[in-house]
């Protein structure tokens, strides 16, 4: 394992989640208790929106029509990248355990 492939899909990962959490937070907040399902639907929006392959744009609408259609991208974009993120965090969770497989087996000499 390379230390390039190392830093992608582990260090990277892991460390937008942990940036996002401690940004988003205070809009997160209700009555002093911490909001799990719209802290997952604003940091999935990094990650989903740039794999949307679809965007609606309203033509011949007025103001509202058209941030309402801009709110409904931003949701399903949200919801796909809370899946995303999800798999992102599991790859690099499987790749540290395999680079401390590889680290051992280097130690010992195996």
């Amino acid at each position: 394992m390379s230390c390039k492939e190392f830093i992608t899909k582990t260090i990277l990962p892991i460390g937008v989640v942990v940036l996002l959490f401690f940004l988003l937070r205070p809009l997160c907040m209700e009555q002093g208790m911490f909001d799990w399902r719209k802290w997952l639907l604003f940091v999935g929006i990094p990650f989903g929106v740039q794999k949307m392959f679809f965007w609606m744009v309203p033509r011949g609408t007025g103001i509202g029509e058209t941030v309402g259609i801009l709110v409904l991208n931003l949701l399903i974009g949200g919801m796909i990248g809370s899946i995303i993120m999800g798999w992102k965090l599991l790859l690099a969770v499987i790749t540290l355990v395999k680079g401390v497989f590889y680290g051992i087996r280097f130690v010992t000499g195996k």
